[in-house]
């Protein structure tokens, strides 16, 4: 405590007539708690009063606080702003880029802010606590379809959330407290090995106590683990909560066929285990919302209860408007309706109402009939480039006779590719070759351009025949 005396020492010790030399003390520097303000003087001169001594607090409330881990993916980011390199090349923020590496405002996104902009009839009153009922009710329709019987039957509804994290979020909470009971901390959540790392940390900060992995990527053969997958249903508790990627899984892109997944249902509806999609690449995957939507409605035809987290940030490119929705299927509109009187309650406690500007944006844009054909363009251009960049890569890797089988790339779907590389070559690739991607081995097709898929193509040859 060195430092304390310093301060005080002037303040403290000289009236009362201590005139041992600051120099002279032994004063032992220890990372143990401090002793109270005083404390440490009656240790040090234990003939002294200190009764009249009032010194201030020096030590923040704060102290205590650990320094957090970075997020991975936006460290990731913050390290390629800072090299400067100029062949330097970011695979791994999940945003798409157009070829010339840069943000791509949809066109149609553009017209609807102007509309929004010449709108005299808006304003900024709040919201209702649940969201934007024009918006919750067509986020709803696209992720089942126009013509569900589900909807026709009036037991979907919606929650308009902050984002696709922020649907989770929500429904995270709400089963927490009312699924199969009123506490169900001890429920297994199921996520796939491997997931979106905020699938595990959105259910265990929302009270789930036994978050657990389900088979799902074959490393060996690089696709899926469908014995894995299923064994793990089959084994799970019933009413066990399960984390199923609509499309486009993440990180692997890798996702079951339609067969596959009508065996994944076979066993979860004999089971009794609860269906939570998360949704956030509709459209984006394969250029058609209805291809990308399949499994979550063949669900809902076969009559399960379920959630679906639905994010707009990636098919809209909306990433900073936060615009997601929480679509519910219930089995009936009277449980839906206690449903959302609960989520209400949910909400209220957490932003109590959702922003306005991006759920109006998709609102207009998938209420107008021309603007939504126009969007569709604007998706399909976006998927079609990356279904680009992943036929370029497979073949320039295949040219270059890098070892190992290159057909997964093309074989996933999505913004994302699970690459097989192991941590030690994508170090390499990001000291000696200044290319950015997460450890996993995972890449974001979309930080691929016609101007850099050489370069990358090169490097991740030197890395594979270079590094083991």
């Amino acid at each position: 405590h060195l430092s304390v005396l310093e301060s005080y020492w002037p303040l403290c010790f000289r009236p009362l007539s201590c005139s041992i030399p600051l120099s002279q003390l032994k004063v032992k520097r220890s990372s143990s708690p401090s002793p109270s303000s005083t404390g440490w003087l009656r240790i040090l001169f234990p003939s002294c009063s200190t009764s009249h001594l009032k010194l201030p607090s020096i030590m923040s409330v704060f102290a205590e606080v650990p320094q957090a881990v970075p997020v991975a993916v936006f460290k990731l980011t913050s390290d390629f702003r800072e090299d400067k390199d100029q062949n330097k090349v970011n695979l791994g923020v999940g945003a798409y880029r157009t070829d010339d590496s840069q943000p791509w405002v949809l066109p149609v996104v553009r017209k609807v802010e102007k509309i929004i902009v010449e709108d005299q009839t808006l304003n900024h009153e709040y919201l209702p606590i649940l969201g934007l009922p024009e918006f919750r009710s067509s986020a709803s329709k696209i992720a089942l379809g126009d013509d569900s019987p589900a909807i026709q039957e009036n037991r979907v509804g919606g929650v308009q959330c902050l984002g696709g994290t922020g649907a989770l979020k929500i429904g995270a909470e709400f089963l927490r407290r009312w699924y199969n009971g009123n506490n169900n901390t001890s429920t297994p959540v199921y996520v796939s090995a491997p997931t979106w790392e905020n699938h595990n940390a959105v259910f265990a900060d929302a009270g789930f106590k036994d978050v657990r992995p389900y088979k799902y990527w074959d490393a060996e053969n690089r696709g899926l683990d469908l014995a894995g997958f299923l064994g793990d249903l089959e084994s799970a508790p019933e009413h066990s909560i399960f984390v199923l990627h609509a499309c486009a899984h993440n990180p692997t892109g890798t996702d079951p066929t339609q067969d596959e997944w009508k065996q994944i249902a076979d066993v979860m509806n004999r089971r009794n285990l609860f269906v939570f999609f998360d949704s956030a690449y509709q459209g984006f995957a394969s250029g058609s919302l209805e291809k990308d939507a399949w499994a979550v409605r063949y669900f809902v035809s076969q009559g399960f209860e379920l959630f679906c987290a639905q994010s707009f940030s990636k098919n809209f490119g909306l990433y900073n408007e936060r615009v997601g929705n929480l679509t519910i299927v219930a089995k009936d509109n009277e449980n839906l309706t206690r449903i959302l009187s609960q989520m209400e309650k949910i909400v209220r406690t957490t932003w109590s109402n959702p922003p306005s500007q991006g759920a109006r944006l998709v609102a207009i844009t998938l209420n107008t009939p021309e603007l939504f054909e126009e969007w569709k363009d604007n998706v399909k251009t976006m998927a079609d480039r990356v279904l680009l960049m992943r036929a370029q890569l497979k073949a320039k890797l295949q040219d270059l006779n890098t070892p190992g089988t290159w057909e997964h790339i093309t074989q996933q779907i999505g913004m994302f590719s699970f690459t097989g590389l192991n941590p030690k070559q994508v170090e390499y690739l990001k000291k000696e070759k200044h290319i950015y991607l997460m450890a996993s081995g995972r890449i974001n097709m979309c930080g691929l351009t016609s101007k850099n898929i050489d370069y990358v193509a090169e490097s991740i040859h030197e890395a594979v025949t270079k590094v083991q």
